[in-house]
């Protein structure tokens, strides 16, 4: 897809929650139980998010990696009818689970996960991802039959993704996700970053940007100009705009709208499915 194409469908992903703590006073949007994790997914889903991206939680919030606390998410999107792609977590539940402990969920086979590709200062915590972890993981990704989305936190993260495709382990080509601006990472969520990322891959893989904070809306618009396709949701920013907590279905309208004003159509969950080979 080349820059400026906005002819091809605009796959909308929705981050919905997160693994960072439950905080009601200083985050009272965040859905931070299962009952409104499942709510607040409905909901993006049907503001037009193709794609859901969950985290787990326990009955009192606390982020979890339990792959019984995904079984009840997904089984209760699926009595629900969500046609969106589920995308599940393969992070550490704000440091709980460490290494292989994070791969539980693909154990109940979802149609995507995420796939950290290597290790990355996360706030105060250490992410893991030593290239034996990043095979081992690639192995399970393909014995359960999930589509990897491919989470690069720096230039380092891509060279490993296309060492893993060298070596067999991951399948070309790859959905990319081009995460910026994180706390402790010290990788900027700017315009330049995301060229130089895009840069490393070949030009027909789908990529997306997820950008923390204020930077979300501005490398949102950028995406769906450069014919990236774009993640919103509450695990990445809680604000509509200065002042205002967002919700993820409102967040999700937002970027229809403007994908809208800019003439990018908007995938449905099954043109997401074909253009993230899903």
């Amino acid at each position: 897809m080349s820059n400026m194409d906005l002819t091809a469908p605009l796959v909308i992903q929705c981050a919905i929650t997160g693994s960072i703590d439950p905080d009601p006073e200083r985050r009272p949007n965040l859905p931070s139980t299962p009952e409104a994790i499942v709510a607040d997914t409905l909901a993006a889903s049907r503001a037009g998010a193709a794609v859901v991206h969950l985290h787990a939680r326990l009955p009192d919030g606390t982020p979890t990696q339990d792959r019984e606390a995904y079984r009840g998410l997904v089984a209760a999107l699926d009595d629900a009818a969500c046609e969106a792609i589920v995308n599940l977590s393969c992070g550490s539940a704000g440091g709980r689970a460490i290494r292989d402990e994070r791969l539980g969920p693909l154990e109940l086979s979802p149609e995507m996960a995420s796939f950290g590709c290597g290790s990355i200062n996360f706030r105060e915590q250490l992410l893991e991802g030593d290239l034996p972890f990043l095979r081992r993981m690639a192995e399970n990704f393909r014995a359960f039959g999930v589509r990897p989305e491919v989470e690069c936190f720096d230039t380092g993260h891509v060279g490993l993704a296309l060492q893993l495709r060298d070596e067999g382990l991951l399948d070309a080509p790859m959905v990319m996700q081009f995460v910026l601006g994180v706390p402790g990472s010290g990788v900027p969520a700017t315009v330049g970053m995301v060229e130089h990322l895009r840069a490393m891959i070949p030009g027909d893989w789908p990529w997306s940007v997820c950008a923390i904070g204020r930077a979300q809306l501005a490398l949102n618009t950028y995406c769906i100009l450069a014919g990236g396709h774009v993640r919103t949701g509450l695990e990445d920013n809680l604000w509509l705009r200065r002042g205002e907590h967002a919700t993820n279905a409102v967040l999700v309208e937002r970027i229809v709208r403007i994908a809208a004003e800019l003439d990018r159509p908007v995938a449905t969950p099954d043109e997401a499915r074909a253009i993230l080979g899903v």
